[in-house]
């Protein structure tokens, strides 16, 4: 079974920093892409970033220029630097795991959700 485990959240002023870090662990031969997801209370869970192994990185347009995606693929690791945070960043932070292979051969990709951390973001 894998599970992701997000780590980094907190409480920081307006225009800090976080450093999120989400590790994936179990029998993990590759996992595509890599995703963080954020929800602010009562709203709908948006995507923040997209990190795949294929090199594609996006961003949402609330996250362009202040946040930065990255991969550790050997450590199955992601994080997500946020910088100039602003109280509508506060929101729980979820990691998301795409096209992951358990197991080879193995018909088509698995996903997995971790359980998330919370960033508040005081003004």
């Amino acid at each position: 079974q894998v599970q992701l485990v997000e780590s980094g959240g907190g409480l920081v002023e307006v225009g800090g920093s976080l450093r999120l870090s989400c590790a994936a662990s179990g029998i993990i031969f590759s996992i595509y892409k890599m995703c963080w997801y954020r929800q602010a209370r009562g709203k709908q869970r948006e995507l923040v970033a997209t990190s795949t192994t294929d090199g594609i990185i996006n961003y949402a347009e609330s996250a362009k220029g202040r946040f930065t995606i990255s991969r550790d693929n050997a450590k199955n690791t992601v994080y997500l630097q946020m910088n100039t945070l602003q109280p509508d960043d506060t929101a729980v932070y979820y990691c998301n795991a795409d096209g992951v292979v358990v197991e080879v051969p193995q018909f088509g990709g698995m996903e997995f959700w971790g359980k998330g951390t919370l960033v508040t973001v005081s003004s």
